[in-house]
């Protein structure tokens, strides 16, 4: 049976398709990474923060990060939005009411504490090609400079734009993020922003029982949250917890689905590489190359074989 030219390429395609549909079934169902049930994490509850930049301090004390070009009593710099960078590895942000209707509290601004969210499923570890990020069992993302190779794809792929780099430093430049203090807290500590807070904004604990607390606090106080916990399901969880006066989106958090993205490019790669579907697809474009290589070229023949036979 003669194929020709469309039928060729319809059949490379939907062999192609077939392999990419396969595996991404496959991806999907795919176990995700297990958290521990005693992982801790830490709920911040913003309605309570006043912006006294403790918490950053004693990030900073604890790190031994450079100081600041203004004191940490200097109130002025809540005023621009500011992220965590290599030198800073929290900020507190403060952000006026927008369209809050009859929450209370509306003429009061929101101050909000920004650090990594140690998300359940990172994006950074998933793009982390050396395996210089981690994720423990019981919360914290770690990160190994000794393997870190400074490709900078975990900044890329943070959807909370966390990671910074130390392009200040040309011989041993460095990720630099939150740790969540985790070689205090495997030994009985608290994170030092957790610890140094005077109004006792951030909860910490297990990340089973701050969401809890989470739900008790906005059942108490009606009103008093948006109907809210974020980074309860943002990325597929984070360790980090908020309530909020405010929709979240005014407030300098991004509006996330409950999908981690690594489901997704993990997807795309396993549909990719695995039950040759790139091979497939490789062959495909070759064939069909080829194929068009060698129908112009009979064309082109036959052309010149006719005219040669006019003359």
């Amino acid at each position: 049976m003669e194929i020709n030219r469309r039928h060729f390429l319809k059949l490379s395609g939907a062999v192609a398709a077939t392999s990419l549909i396969k595996e991404d079934k496959s991806a999907r169902a795919a176990k995700l990474p297990e958290i521990s049930p005693d992982a801790y994490g830490c709920l911040v509850d913003t309605t309570e923060c006043v912006g006294c930049r403790k918490c950053e301090q004693a990030c900073n004390d604890r790190h031994g990060l450079a100081k600041p070009d203004e004191s940490f009593e200097e109130m002025t710099v809540l005023e621009s939005e500011r992220r965590p960078d290599e030198t800073s590895y929290t900020v507190v942000n403060k952000y006026y009411p927008e369209n809050i209707g009859a929450l209370i509290r509306r003429n009061r601004p929101s101050f909000v504490k920004f650090q990594c969210m140690h998300c359940n499923d990172p994006s950074c570890v998933s793009a982390c090609i050396v395996g210089a990020l981690t994720k423990q069992p019981d919360g914290p993302v770690t990160y190994d400079a000794a393997k870190c190779i400074g490709c900078r794809y975990c900044m890329v792929a943070c959807p909370f734009q966390i990671p910074g780099y130390e392009y200040s430093n040309p011989l041993t430049p460095q990720v630099r993020k939150c740790t969540f203090c985790f070689n205090y807290v495997k030994d009985g500590g608290l994170p030092a922003c957790a610890q140094v807070c005077p109004r006792e904004v951030m909860t910490f604990g297990r990340q089973l029982d701050l969401l809890k607390l989470a739900r008790k606090k906005m059942k108490d106080n009606p009103g008093k949250y948006v109907d809210h916990i974020y980074g309860e399901c943002e990325v597929g969880g984070t360790s980090w917890l908020y309530l909020a006066s405010q929709p979240f989106e005014n407030i300098g958090f991004p509006k996330l689905g409950k999908e981690a993205p690594p489901r997704l490019t993990e997807a795309i790669q396993h549909g990719l590489f695995q039950y040759f579907a790139a091979p497939v697809g490789l062959f495909a474009v070759l064939g069909s190359t080829m194929w068009f290589s060698n129908f112009y070229k009979k064309d082109t023949e036959n052309n010149t074989s006719g005219k040669g036979d006019k003359s």
